[in-house]
C-alpha cells in the first residue's frame, strides 16, 4: 500500500504556512531596497570620483577667451564680367559666381597674371571663362572647384606652353582635377 504524503526520497513534504510566505516576501523586499541603496551609493561615488578627477586634471587649466569667428572674406571682382545668356538670367549674376570670380581675379594677380575680363558663357553650366592680358585666349574655369587649384593649373599650363615654344592658343581648359588641355 503506497504512503500518502511521501516523496520518492521518504520525506514528507511540507507545506509552508501564510505568515512564513508573508515574512519570506518581506525579506525579499528589504534586500531588494538594500541592494538599490547599495548601487545607487555606488554610482554617487562613481560619479564624485570622476567629478574630482576631471577637476584636478582639467581645473588648472587657463581657459582663454573665446574669439568670434572669422567672417570668410568676400571678393568682389573688378573685371568686367560679360554674361552671354544675360537675357535667360535677367543680366544678373548669382553671388556665388560673383564671389568665385572675385576672388579668382585676386589669384590670378596674386601669381602675376592681369586678368581683363571673364565670360560666362551660353549653355555652360558653372564655367567661367577668363581672359589674360598678353595671352590670346581664355582660361575655362569651373565654380566647383577651388580658385587657387584651377589658377595654380593655369599657371603650370601657361608656363608648360611657354617651354614647348607655343604662344597661340584658343583656350586652356583647367576643368577638370589634375588635367589641362589646350587647343
Amino acid at each position: 500500500m503506497p504512503q500518502v504524503g511521501r516523496t520518492i526520497g521518504e520525506k514528507r513534504e511540507r507545506l509552508e504556512t501564510k505568515n512564513e510566505r508573508a515574512a519570506a516576501r518581506k525579506k525579499d523586499k528589504q534586500k531588494n531596497a538594500r541592494r538599490i541603496i547599495f548601487v545607487t551609493l555606488g554610482f554617487i561615488a562613481l560619479a564624485a570620483v570622476l567629478i574630482y578627477l576631471g577637476v584636478s586634471l582639467f581645473g588648472n587649466v587657463e581657459s582663454e577667451p573665446l574669439e568670434p569667428a572669422t567672417t570668410a572674406t568676400v571678393y568682389e571682382p573688378t573685371i568686367e564680367i560679360l554674361d552671354e545668356e544675360a537675357s535667360a538670367t535677367g543680366g544678373k549674376i548669382t553671388t556665388r559666381m560673383r564671389n568665385y570670380i572675385g576672388q579668382a581675379e585676386a589669384d590670378f594677380r596674386e601669381l602675376g597674371y592681369t586678368p581683363v575680363k571673364a565670360v560666362i558663357p551660353t549653355g555652360a553650366v558653372r564655367e567661367v571663362d577668363f581672359y589674360l592680358e598678353n595671352y590670346p585666349g581664355f582660361i575655362k574655369l569651373i565654380i566647383d572647384r577651388g580658385t587657387a587649384v584651377s589658377v595654380e593649373d593655369t599657371d603650370r599650363m601657361l608656363r608648360y606652353l611657354a617651354t614647348q615654344g607655343i604662344v597661340d592658343f584658343q583656350y586652356i581648359d583647367v576643368r577638370l582635377d589634375g588635367k589641362a588641355y589646350w587647343r
